[in-house]
């Protein structure tokens, strides 16, 4: 069985209708154009798209963090719904901390919601930990957000972990036929 090549990018304007596309079906319409605009315009936002370039969605998963002084704060990691449990929301969540780590910042911080047991797993399996909650946070339903925080990003430690997580999620891309590029 031939694999599809996935190729982890910097999200530019002409991708913007599918991050749209990408967001309705994640979230419901969470951010507008003008706001992904705004996330390409600032020297503090960083995009990432995961693209199959032969595949009939185009843009798989997308991940987005603001550099706020040594932070990385994760604001956005969506992942096609047919598309989920396939390994990508792992390659995004590990293409952020990478980014970040190159970056030269030092920990990064995200919020989810208490009821999105997937994503909290996600994200315990890359070291994070719950720091507090926010009461209330999604204006949708009211629904808490946990906070969660990973530090230490700038430590050797850090790097031989990415290296581990990098070889798994290599490992469980396969086995959905995928395989990872870096084109940015």
């Amino acid at each position: 069985m031939s694999k599809s090549k996935l190729e982890l990018k910097l999200i530019t304007t002409p991708d913007l209708n599918a991050v749209l596309e990408l967001d309705m079906a994640c979230f419901g319409g969470f951010w507008t154009l003008e706001a992904y605009q705004r996330e390409l315009d600032s020297p503090n936002s960083v995009l990432l798209g995961l693209f199959a370039p032969f595949s009939p969605l185009e843009l798989l998963a997308m991940g987005c963090y603001w550099s706020i002084l040594e932070e990385a704060h994760i604001t956005i990691l969506a992942v096609q719904p047919q598309y989920q449990g396939q390994g990508l929301g792992q390659a995004m969540l590990y293409s952020l901390l990478k980014t970040a780590h190159d970056r030269g910042l030092e920990r990064a911080t995200l919020e989810v919601r208490v009821s999105n047991q997937a994503a909290i797993s996600l994200y315990q399996k890359f070291g994070f930990k719950t720091a507090g909650r926010r009461r209330r946070y999604y204006k949708d339903n009211d629904e808490d957000a946990l906070i969660l925080w990973l530090g230490d990003m700038q430590y050797p430690e850090f790097q031989n972990t990415l290296e581990n997580l990098r070889a798994k999620i290599s490992d469980r891309l396969s086995q959905f036929s995928w395989y990872l590029v870096n084109s940015h």
